[in-house]
């Protein structure tokens, strides 16, 4: 009885595209933050600055 599904021995091909997707959403996802982050630092004057204002920010 053979295999009862499509593809039959991609599977390695697949599991690799995935790998490497899941490797280029990480790196476009950490450079966005990284932007975000230095965006802030600019809008709030230092590094210090902007730790104070998200300090503020989640105080209850």
């Amino acid at each position: 009885m053979g295999a009862v599904y499509p593809w039959l021995g991609t599977e390695v091909i697949m599991v690799a595209v995935a790998v490497l997707a899941w490797l280029v959403w990480h790196v476009v996802q950490i450079r966005e933050e990284n932007q975000e982050y230095a965006d802030d630092v600019k809008r709030y004057g230092s590094k210090e600055a902007l730790e104070k204002a998200l300090d503020e920010q989640t105080d209850y």
